[in-house]
């Protein structure tokens, strides 16, 4: 599927979202639907437009007979033709809705044509009413909403997941703040997936999530905030792939995310609490340590709210495990780029990396997709209109190599199988689960060397293994906040300082610079 059918299936299953998943019964689906064709929508073209009734059953058929790949937008039949009406017309219909609000486009259209007005398609006749405030919206019919309560009483009915700050952690000299992602089961308040990382983006929800499924299987719902990686392209149709129903809490609702939030309290005054009165450790060993925490004490103390350990109520409410398709998944989550194919080595370059493919694209524009969390020795070719076109071969390219090299053997094994491996084995040897480089601010005086001289004046022996976590926490803020710190600012600081304290300390630097500004 390219990128713009998906883009199309993507809308259609939001659009229809209710009724997939089960929050509109069978009895009120008809309503549903009618509810829906009389509102305009943006479509993934651009327009605002209403859909049909008989188009949004079709579209709810086809993704329950068929699944997500088989939505793809298809061309109106009257495309091209006009579909204009005369204000005369417009202006009588919008009479007779405000005369009766509850009146469908059915019974309109029934009095234009017993006034010899002629019929007006429903979309066009809603767009008008609608901009004439003679909607059933706009005229008090539709009422807000009704919420109600979520109850879950099986494991994997509803995962909640969400980012936190973690404690810092040492990374090459330098000490580094961390992000801890986690998933947490409704039912049992068992952890699924949780691990600190650097960084808090889209690969990084993917590494996790991915790792969750893995062990896990897919749950029936998803529960996120709405920031941007929790609502992008691949998340949404990787989930709708799967069958899973993603939910996203509402704006200013914090309320929809206790139950993860609690999750992170308890996280932070039974383990980060430890790790920051204790020695700065490496991003290894901080998840190696948290992983303990989990099996030793969270999965084994029985929760308030439940009444039971998490590990133990996880077995009790696990009914079904629901395997996910890793090849599938993983195909969703690939990265695309388009590269032209190079006219005489017959190749495309990714990251400094040359693959080899057919001699018949030449100069040829296409799209390689490839996992992002690996390097991978093949990648995937497609035009630009989504055809499938092959794979591409890592190679090494020489100088003076001949353009009409042989192409390289078909591999032994299947490359999603491949990925799939790799993935596993690459984010089990590292933490932070994806490959990616540090951005660090260059400075005349790097951050150990402060931490040493200041370890020296206070008279502890060692560089940062003379702090504790949660000390290195204070002078890495301290540090920050000094760009242009330098040995002897900080001696001047030291000595002016009435208490040898970190607060005073802070505070005489803040002074010499202020000295120092015109």
């Amino acid at each position: 599927m390219k990128k713009k059918d998906e883009e199309w299936a993507l809308f259609w299953c939001t659009l229809l979202h209710p009724a997939l998943f089960g929050e509109v019964s069978p009895e009120e689906t008809q309503g549903f639907l009618k509810k829906l064709a009389s509102e305009d929508h943006i479509f993934p073209d651009g327009t605002r437009r209403k859909p049909s009734v008989s188009t949004l059953r079709r579209k709810l058929r086809t993704y329950q007979k068929e699944g997500f790949e088989a939505l793809a937008r298809r061309r109106r039949s009257d495309r091209g033709k006009s579909r204009t009406r005369s204000q005369e017309t417009i202006a009588r219909a919008v009479e007779l809705k405000r005369d009766q609000p509850r009146r469908s486009h059915v019974t309109l259209n029934k009095f234009l044509q017993a006034e010899g007005k002629g019929r007006i398609p429903k979309s066009t006749l809603y767009r008008h009413l609608k901009e004439a405030g003679a909607t059933r919206w706009k005229l008090g019919v539709v009422k807000e909403p009704v919420r109600c309560r979520w109850t879950y009483e099986h494991t994997h009915d509803l995962w909640v997941g969400d980012f936190e700050e973690g404690p810092y952690a040492l990374s090459h000299e330098d000490v580094v703040p961390t992000h801890l992602s986690a998933f947490i089961d409704c039912h049992s308040r068992d952890v699924v997936e949780a691990r600190y990382y650097f960084r808090q983006n889209l690969d990084i929800l993917i590494d996790s999530l991915l790792r969750a499924w893995a062990t896990h299987g897919a749950s029936s719902k998803l529960y996120l905030d709405q920031a941007k990686i929790y609502t992008s392209r691949p998340l949404r149709a990787a989930c709708y792939a799967l069958n899973i129903e993603l939910l996203h809490r509402k704006a200013g609702d914090p309320a929809g995310g206790g139950l993860i939030e609690k999750f992170f309290q308890t996280a932070q005054s039974q383990f980060e609490a430890e790790v920051r009165a204790g020695p700065i450790l490496t991003l290894e060993e901080l998840n190696r340590a948290f992983s303990a925490w989990l099996e030793m004490t969270y999965r084994r103390e029985p929760s308030t709210e439940t009444g039971e350990a998490p590990r133990e109520r996880y077995e009790k409410g696990l009914t079904v495990l629901r395997q996910v398709d890793m090849e599938k998944a993983l195909a969703y989550f690939m990265r695309r780029l388009q590269r032209t194919v190079h006219r005489d080595f017959s190749d495309v370059q990714l990251d400094a990396r040359f693959y080899r493919v057919e001699k018949g694209l030449r100069g040829d524009r296409v799209e390689v997709r490839y996992d992002p969390f690996s390097s991978p020795d093949t990648v995937l070719l497609y035009s630009l209109a989504g055809e499938y076109l092959g794979k591409g071969h890592l190679h090494q390219r020489e100088k003076g190599e001949p353009a009409d090299a042989p192409p390289p053997q078909k591999p032994k094994y299947n490359y999603l199988d491949l990925l799939v491996r790799q993935h596993d084995e690459e984010l089990r040897a590292k933490a932070q689960g994806i490959d990616y480089r540090r951005a660090l601010s260059e400075r005349a005086w790097p951050f150990h060397a402060f931490v040493k001289t200041l370890a020296q004046l206070l008279g502890r022996k060692g560089g940062p293994s003379a702090f504790s976590a949660g000390e290195l926490e204070a002078l890495k803020k301290i540090f920050n906040r000094h760009s242009g710190l330098t040995e002897p600012q900080l001696l001047e600081a030291f000595e002016r300082a009435p208490e040898k304290t970190f607060p005073h300390i802070a505070y005489e630097l803040q002074q010499l610079e202020a000295r120092k500004e015109p």
